[in-house]
């Protein structure tokens, strides 16, 4: 918990599939101790539960369908009032210009960071990954490839790559996310609270990510990133 309202930092991370925001994110939540909302996860776990909020997006998602606006803006909002003693950092939402713009009206967003990899190094990144299916144990090519090309290591079996991996998916998540979320960062822009850092590694980013938080946060950095290191 920390002190008078005022102080509080909303902060929204974004970045395409594969950039390194879920590292970059845990991260920031390790060294200053931010309350990390995201909405990948709220949406999983009330699907699991089972609410009434987690069986309408279900119903949208069995049909392939986008979930609305509406039903995002009002399952992060309800969360953001839970967590109005913390500093809070949002992942995955807001991805369009009319959630961006009712999360200002209850929530005024202060700080945008902004994960801004090229898309040739994702899609090398992401389609270097294969998988064996029954274990879930994962391979990178560049970095932890199997010791026998195509196989797994402990039981031989063929490795597989993920739909979601295969070239042409990737490049077609990387095009859909720029076309949703460019208006979005653009609105950010706008506002002056956009700080985007440009690279190719996640080790090189973080740093700077680091480096501009503690600008932000000196207070928690020092008193609560001690405990978390």
């Amino acid at each position: 918990m920390v002190g008078p309202r005022a102080l509080l930092l909303r902060a929204v991370i974004m970045g395409p599939p594969g950039s390194g925001k879920g590292t970059v994110s845990a991260r920031i939540v390790k060294h200053f101790a931010l309350k990390h909302l995201s909405s990948g996860d709220l949406l999983r776990d009330n699907m699991n539960k089972r609410t009434e909020v987690g069986i309408l997006v279900k119903s949208y998602i069995d049909q392939g369908r986008l979930i609305p606006d509406g039903v995002m803006t009002q399952l992060m909002l309800s969360e953001l009032k839970n967590a109005d003693q913390y500093h809070v950092l949002l992942d995955g939402f807001p991805r369009t210009v009319p959630q961006a713009e009712a999360l200002d009206k209850v929530c005024p967003i202060d700080t945008v960071i902004d994960l801004d990899v090229p898309f040739e190094t994702i899609r090398e990144r992401l389609t270097a990954r294969w998988i064996h299916p029954a274990s879930g144990r994962v391979y990178n090519l560049d970095f932890n490839p199997p010791k026998v090309p195509g196989t797994d290591d402990i039981t031989g079996e063929p490795l597989v790559q993920r739909d979601d991996d295969k070239p042409e998916t990737v490049m077609k998540r990387l095009k859909s996310y720029e076309a949703e979320t460019k208006p979005v960062l653009e609105y950010y822009r706008r506002k002056g609270v956009l700080e985007s850092f440009s690279g190719t590694e996640t080790n090189k980013i973080w740093p700077r990510v680091h480096s501009f938080l503690q600008t932000k946060l000196p207070e928690v950095n020092q008193k609560e990133a001690a405990t978390h290191t």
